[in-house]
Formats: C-alpha cells, sequence, structure tokens
C-alpha cells in the first residue's frame, strides 16, 4: 500500500503538469497573439491555490500528514542512493529561456522585459518562501533540518516552468509542456531524495507558478514605474534560494 501510495504521488505530479499545460493551451487560445502580456484570469488562480491549499491544510491534517509519512517509509525502504539533479533541474525551465532566444527562437517579450518579469517572479517567490520556512520549521523528511515547508527547489522550477509557458507557448506549446515535466521531477526528486514531504512539493509548486502569474500580470506597472524614475540606466536584483543556500543577482543596464 505504501508502495502504491509513493507511485501515485510522483505520478499525480507529473500527470497534474501536463494536464494543466494542456488546459492552459485551450483557455489561451483565445487570447490575441499580439498581446504582450497576459491579463488576470481568475481561472487561472484554481491550480495554484489548490496546490497551496493542500500544502497549508497538510499542515495539520492527520490525513495528509499519514501520506507523508507513508511516502517516507516508502522511500527509505527501498530507495538507498540518492539522485542530485534536482539541485540543477530547478534552474532549467528559467534557463531555457534564455537559451531558446540565443539560438534565435523568439519568445513574447525582449531580454530586458523577461529578465524584469523573472526578477519580479523571484522577488515574490523569495518573499514568500523563506518567511514560512522561518514561520512553520517543520522537521525535513531526513532530519537534517527544520526548514522544510515548503520546498524552494520547486518553487523556483514552477516559477521557471510558468516563465518558460508565458514567453514560449505561442511559439509551441511543447516548450511550456517540456517545463512544466521538468518542474514536476524536481518536485518528484525532493520527495526521492528525502528532502521534502509531498505537501511541501504542492505548496512550493503553487507558489511558483502563482509568483509568475503575478509578475506578468503586474508587469505593465512596474515598467512604468522603472522607465519613470531612470529613462537611462535600468538594473534588477533577483535574489534565489537553493534550500541550502541564499544569494542575490544583479542586472544592470547602463546606457
Amino acid at each position: 500500500m505504501r508502495k502504491n501510495q509513493y507511485y501515485l504521488a510522483l505520478l499525480l505530479i507529473v500527470v497534474g503538469a501536463n494536464i494543466y499545460a494542456q488546459e492552459l493551451t485551450q483557455k489561451d487560445s483565445l487570447v490575441v497573439k499580439k498581446e504582450k502580456n497576459i491579463r488576470f484570469n481568475y481561472k487561472q488562480l484554481i491550480l495554484p491555490v489548490g496546490l497551496m491549499s493542500y500544502g497549508l491544510i497538510g499542515i495539520e491534517s492527520d490525513a495528509i500528514k499519514s501520506i507523508n509519512s507513508g511516502i517516507k517509509e516508502e522511500v527509505e525502504e527501498h530507495i538507498d542512493q540518492r539522485i542530485t539533479i534536482d539541485d540543477f533541474a530547478q534552474y532549467a525551465p528559467a534557463v531555457a529561456v534564455y537559451a531558446l532566444n540565443n539560438i534565435g527562437i523568439k519568445g513574447k517579450n525582449n531580454l530586458r522585459d523577461r529578465s524584469i518579469i523573472l526578477a519580479t517572479s523571484y522577488l515574490l517567490m523569495s518573499a514568500t518562501v523563506l518567511p514560512l520556512k522561518s514561520i512553520t520549521k517543520i522537521e525535513r523528511p531526513d532530519g537534517s533540518s527544520n526548514n522544510s515547508f515548503p520546498s524552494g527547489h520547486t518553487a523556483t522550477a514552477f516559477a521557471g516552468a510558468e516563465f518558460l509557458w508565458q514567453e514560449y507557448k505561442d511559439v509551441s506549446v511543447w516548450y511550456g509542456i517540456s517545463g512544466y515535466l521538468v518542474a514536476a521531477g524536481t518536485g518528484a526528486f525532493r520527495i526521492y531524495n528525502d528532502r521534502h514531504w509531498l505537501t511541501d512539493v504542492a505548496m512550493g509548486a503553487g507558489i511558483g507558478i502563482l509568483s509568475t502569474k503575478v509578475a506578468y500580470w503586474t508587469f505593465p506597472y512596474i515598467n512604468k514605474l522603472v522607465r519613470k524614475k531612470n529613462k537611462n540606466n535600468t538594473g534588477m536584483i533577483s535574489p534565489f534560494y537553493n534550500g541550502n543556500q541564499l544569494g542575490v543577482g544583479m542586472i544592470l543596464n547602463v546606457k
């Protein structure tokens, strides 16, 4: 039974990401392709809010805690070797956006605009993930620390996946779907490596998706603010957190 719970959890993560990407394809097909930035649509809140709700409820729910414990026992019983690909996979969807542009496959926004959007997403994500880790103080499955909830790796991966989706859905939906599959795989490996509970991964995925969506919704206003403050020079600061390390990156464009 526990073995089935483990594989079911991994399957739900992967299939859920794929279904979400396909649903977005249908919803966004009604939007004019010339539109540079997505508009607010409450329906797009369903998945991220649902994932976050599951994660939050799981903090106190005995039933969900039982699922978490079952997965942990299955991991410890049947998995001897850990695979740390999730340390790198979390960045793959966001990096893919810049890589595709560099080889001539243009996305929705130029370098400046998409960098502002990504920086905004990471700021929102970090401003949510880091305080929650400090407040909840949930122990990791492997007992290494008390900052398990939510999963920073998963949040980073899903923020990048939504970023890749928004930039390239009009070029090919498969770019976005592949990004979500990589993000789902990152979350699965966090569980596989005994670093996070399923609830941590669900919460991280919801935060990541929502952070990027909000970044796109607010970009027109942030862009106006940046242009108004400094018409010649632009700069941005983007924090990152990989589960163990917190850092800050800066991009400065001087004209």
